[in-house]
């Protein structure tokens, strides 16, 4: 059996065109050569003037300021702002001034001013007595005389407490209105009134010379420092106490300042004794203490013989001046 072979000829495409090929490339193309065209529009060509800006033609526009050059002629200072292109830049307001009131120098005046009126509010506080309106001397410093009237609290020397009373009794002796040193400062029970003797001449504002006898008024309580033959609740010497009142005074409180040293009145910070005037013992200190009643505070008493603890000093008070003599 043969077998006849035909020949079979297969037709062949016919190139393609440009077109047919890449429609999409010449879309692409065409859009290339209207961004070209558009760029070429915006650009700036003319010259920048002084200070302007340019815009650049790159697909993300950025600004560079361009230094200006000394040839070029100023701008008119009235034209509200340049125009480059089609950017406008405004020119910057001139920054407003602060207030008076935020000024330096009125926040200074103010300031000096407050200043003023505390310095003034200071002298009127510290310079006059609260009490009976007279100048009051308050200073710490040594020789400001103790007269007549002055409230003052009584320093025992060696210990630092304070000549102290209060409405609480002895437990044993007298019973009367017990007498104690405070370690503390600012207690108003240890302010004491400088008084006269009874029957005598002298007044309000007085000096007191070494050698006076005086009396001594508890504020707190009106009671006058007193002592008597009676024993101390701790060391068995002479009891010191409170008693009496405003219309009830003897003998018993009467007590004598006795100047240590050379000067002549009896001043602030200067180193006395106090002698009883009926028995003749000196108001006296130590540091035995109380434990119980009035714990902490120590033991005042009376002992015959002179001893360092029975040294005291005029401390904190209120200091009348001297009266005028007429």
């Amino acid at each position: 059996m043969s077998m006849q072979c035909q020949r079979v000829t297969l037709p062949f495409a016919e190139p393609m065109s440009q077109q047919q090929r890449s429609p999409t490339r010449k879309k692409t193309h065409a859009f290339t050569n209207y961004r070209q065209r558009e760029r070429e529009r915006v650009t700036v060509r003319s010259k920048p003037q002084k200070g302007s800006l340019t815009v650049a033609s790159s697909g993300s526009p950025s600004l560079s300021r361009r230094k200006p050059s000394n040839s070029s002629a100023p701008s008119s200072s009235t034209e509200p702002g340049r125009v480059v292109g089609r950017v406008t830049v405004p020119r910057r307001a001139s920054e407003p001034e602060f207030p008076f009131w935020q000024q330096n120098w009125f926040i200074a005046l103010l300031f000096g001013m407050a200043m003023g009126f505390f310095c003034l509010a200071l002298f009127l506080i510290f310079g006059l007595d609260l009490d009976t309106g007279y100048a009051a001397s308050a200073s710490t410093s040594e020789g400001v005389e103790v007269t007549y009237g002055t409230v003052l609290k009584l320093m025992h020397e060696k210990t630092k407490f304070r000549l102290h009373s209060h409405d609480v009794p002895y437990g044993s002796g007298s019973g009367q209105q017990s007498v104690t040193g405070f370690p503390n400062v600012d207690d108003a029970n240890s302010y004491w009134i400088v008084r006269p003797e009874l029957e005598t001449a002298a007044k309000q504002g007085d000096s007191i010379p070494s050698g006076t006898i005086i009396r001594l008024q508890h504020m707190k309580t009106r009671k006058w420092l007193h002592s008597h033959l009676h024993a101390s609740p701790i060391t068995g010497n002479q009891e010191v106490s409170c008693f009496g009142g405003e219309s009830e005074s003897d003998t018993g409180d009467h007590w004598r300042v006795m100047i240590e040293g050379s000067g002549k009145t009896w001043k602030q910070d200067q180193r006395v004794r106090i002698q009883h005037v009926d028995t003749g013992v000196y108001l006296h200190s130590h540091d035995k203490k109380y434990t119980r009643i009035a714990g902490g505070q120590q033991e005042v008493c009376a002992v015959r013989e002179k001893r360092a603890d029975n040294v005291w000093l005029a401390a904190e008070g209120v200091y009348l001046p001297v009266a005028e003599t007429k």
